[in-house]
């Protein structure tokens, strides 16, 4: 599926195969996940997209030819593609542990094809091996809800009450890793989403509500996963003293002007900027340790328009991933 300008429309193409080049494998798409990232690419709200591209980049798929060099993974192996595709490690940010920073970092399904077609190549270096307790359609949502979420929490602090904004694809898997913890989680959904609230609930959130509630208690950390800038106020609202809030997201409507007093008393807003491989690997370790299970509703690679406009309009609880099977 090609998309071709921005705003835009994707499109069924027929495109030559990709070959692996120096360092990168072949590989046969399995499973790609949806994400909100490429519903912003195609309503023309991120810059630098490389276009004419094929989007998505939370890939599960199995290795099928090495380029030259490439050795980490064998034939038949199943990886996992995230949105960080390649970073220069020589900057000041790779150099210090920060390589989502990378000023020439190249992105999956923004710089570089991604995983909305039945073949792609990756740099071996940015891939994760897929656990083998997990399906394709359950990891791929872990490649980036997942990773970025982990990322979030980690800068939100240890706080023991956490608010998550927008209950998706990224806030289930967070949900069940803070309650792993021995965090309290309090959900905030759409208004009226009680179907949403409850399934928050059942992966083990204290309380679930409306974005626009009270929580019963003062937060101690927050995380915003909706596009929505008065979310970062509310959740300012919402907070004790000392409290973190962490937009999650690569794209969010401008936030309104506020009071100083609801910032005052060291509480702050924070910004989550990509991945690193870091992150993956901790993603895939704590998922492990708490039993993290995905909610992914399954479609076909002719419908992910369709997909993403599911995606838009909250009609599915979790993630949605492009299966290559159907």
């Amino acid at each position: 599926m090609l998309l071709e300008a921005q705003p835009g429309q994707l499109r069924p193409a027929e495109l030559a195969d990709p070959e692996p080049g120096p360092g990168q494998v072949g590989l046969e798409v399995a499973v790609c996940g949806v994400c909100r990232t490429d519903l912003h690419l195609i309503d023309g709200e991120l810059d630098g997209a490389r276009l004419p591209l094929v989007p998505g980049h939370q890939i599960v798929a199995r290795v099928d030819s090495l380029g030259a060099g490439a050795e980490r993974f064998a034939i038949g192996e199943r990886v996992g593609v995230p949105w960080l595709a390649w970073t220069c490690g020589e900057c000041r940010y790779c150099e210090s542990g920060r390589e989502n920073l990378c000023p020439r970092a190249l992105f999956t399904g923004f710089t570089v094809d991604g995983g909305y077609a039945e073949r792609a190549v990756a740099d071996e270096r940015f891939c994760f091996p897929i656990p083998d307790r997990l399906g394709d359609v359950e990891a791929a949502p872990l490649l980036c809800a997942g990773m970025i979420g982990h990322r979030a929490l980690r800068i939100a602090g240890d706080g023991e009450r956490l608010g998550l904004y927008g209950f998706g694809s990224s806030a289930h898997i967070l949900c069940q890793i803070a309650v792993g913890q021995g965090r309290r989680v309090f959900a905030f959904t759409r208004p009226g989403d009680s179907e949403g609230q409850r399934f928050a609930r059942e992966l083990g959130a204290e309380w679930a509500g409306d974005s626009g509630q009270s929580p019963p208690e003062q937060l101690d950390a927050a995380i915003i996963f909706a596009p929505v800038g008065e979310l970062m106020v509310a959740a300012l609202e919402a907070s004790a003293p000392g409290a973190r809030v962490v937009s999650a997201g690569i794209h969010m409507s401008d936030i309104p002007s506020f009071p100083y007093e609801l910032l005052w008393e060291e509480r702050s807003l924070h910004s989550v900027a990509n991945l690193t491989r870091a992150d993956g690997d901790a993603l895939l370790a704590q998922a492990a340790e708490f039993g993290v299970t995905t909610r992914v509703a399954r479609r076909p690679l002719e419908k992910a328009g369709e997909a993403l406009e599911e995606l838009r309009n909250g009609e599915v609880q979790g993630s949605i991933a492009i299966d290559l099977g159907l």
